[in-house]
């Protein structure tokens, strides 16, 4: 490998670490709202494809290590990925175990990571021999995708009968863009509708104070007190493996492993599902949280890795519920990727183990070393200067000028429709899983249906 790209993936390991260790604090900062435009806009900027895929691994570990903090400090998920933890995090704050709970959830995370990154790459090898089959299926395999992440939805008849209207959005609003010429016919709008998915929640909201009834209706508590525990700190680099007992070792590798096997599903609805499943039978309420938080984080970060290499690696097409948010814009970025050519067709074997080895590598020792060793700090930082309204509004600028690039200023209506749309959806619970599946498939859904 030349040098000069392996100091640029070495560099992009760094910067992604450092930015996703203050942004997964940041309460409310959602991993599909907060990596996808990034790691998008890198991508369109003609960075290497290798480079990309090394920020964006360092990126997810980063964030995915962190945004259990303010859950264990203050009882507020870092990202939605944090929220099944919140009441665990809260019955060890309330027996003064704070500390501990930041501990355990980050000792998880390592494991669920040394599990998850072998499986991952053998799992995507042992697929290689018949993507091709499977890519020949991908619309009806998309749509039916859907259909089993609405079922697992929290309203799941409304996941299921929105599917098609959501489909119908979709393509109307691609129709109106060729009737006006806005864009070329046949030339399908895609990641700005992605984006307005993902910002739908913040755009929900910002109409929600637009509306004076719902403003004045608005709760108003004055700042909010959050009291640190003091922390030990221990000599040397810590120990996930001192840190969690033998079951919490057993059974979040055991987690570890069922996530990377079912990439394909809801990384929040698995997240939950097996670890409350795992710490049911634990009697006594520390030991139990504890059981629970350590799975819970170890199967979090297990589905996001699986779910981003084994679609790539093995695929080239996003088909699970993590390659659809955060990652997608490895697989689908024109005029840079598409469906037919992306880091799948770019990038050998060879490209994707040294990306997974620099990016998950790095941000994994200076993610939890930082975090074990300077927690309160960190969140003390965060939770003073940094406001996650800034965060989020940062990036809600950036969907709407990239809006405007991909289909000029009507596209910025079309984006807003379509981020209205999903924001009330997500809040009726339907999943993004639901909704980037939909998109993926709709002209397939509309062609047989018409």
């Amino acid at each position: 490998m030349d040098l000069t790209l392996l100091i640029s993936m070495i560099a992009a390991a760094l910067i992604g670490t450092a930015l996703y260790t203050i942004i997964g604090i940041v309460p409310g900062t959602d991993e599909t709202a907060v990596i996808a435009p990034i790691t998008l806009a890198l991508v369109l900027a003609g960075i290497e494809p290798i480079v990309v895929l090394t920020f964006y691994l360092s990126a997810i570990i980063a964030h995915k290590l962190t945004d259990s903090v303010p859950v264990a400090v203050a009882g507020i998920p870092g990202g939605v990925m944090a929220t099944p933890m919140v009441e665990h995090a809260l019955v060890l704050k309330r027996y003064g175990e704070s500390d501990t709970s930041i501990r355990k959830m980050v000792s998880g995370s390592v494991i669920g990571t040394l599990v998850s990154v072998p499986i991952s790459l053998l799992l995507a090898s042992a697929l290689i021999p018949v993507s091709d089959v499977i890519k020949d299926y991908a619309n009806p395999l998309l749509f039916a995708g859907a259909v089993l992440l609405a079922l697992l939805s929290k309203n799941r008849w409304l996941a299921l009968i929105i599917i098609i209207p959501f489909a119908l959005l979709i393509q109307g609003l691609r129709s109106l863009y060729w009737s006006l010429n806005i864009v070329p016919e046949g030339t399908n709008v895609f990641i700005s509708f992605f984006l307005g998915i993902t910002i739908g929640p913040v755009i929900i909201t910002l109409f929600d104070l637009l509306n004076k009834e719902k403003r004045t209706s608005l709760v108003r508590n004055r700042k909010n007190t959050i009291v640190f525990n003091e922390t030990k700190q221990d000599k040397g680099f810590p120990n996930p493996f001192k840190i969690l007992s033998p079951k919490e070792i057993g059974l979040s590798s055991l987690a570890s492993a069922i996530g990377s096997f079912t990439f394909i599903l809801s990384a929040v609805g698995t997240t939950t599902l097996i670890g409350e499943l795992f710490s049911n039978r634990e009697k006594d309420p520390v030991k139990k949280s504890s059981l629970a938080i350590a799975c819970m984080e170890a199967l979090a970060n297990a589905t996001y890795i699986s779910g981003s290499l084994i679609p790539l690696i093995a695929l080239g097409i996003p088909l699970s519920s993590v390659a659809l948010g955060p990652a997608n814009a490895l697989f689908n970025a024109p005029p840079v990727f598409t469906l037919e050519h992306n880091l799948h067709h770019i990038l050998s074997m060879g490209d994707f183990l040294w990306a997974t080895l620099i990016g998950i590598g790095i941000s994994l020792v200076l993610t939890y070393f930082v975090i074990v060793r300077y927690s309160k700090q960190i969140c003390t930082f965060v939770f003073k200067w940094i406001p996650h309204e800034a965060i989020l509004g940062l990036f809600l600028g950036l969907v709407l000028l990239l809006a405007f690039m991909d289909a000029g200023w009507m596209n910025i209506g079309g984006v807003l429709l379509i981020g209205l749309v999903a924001g009330v959806l997500h809040r009726w619970g339907v999943n993004f899983g639901v909704q980037f599946m939909v998109l993926y498939s709709a002209p397939w859904i509309i062609s047989i249906l018409a």
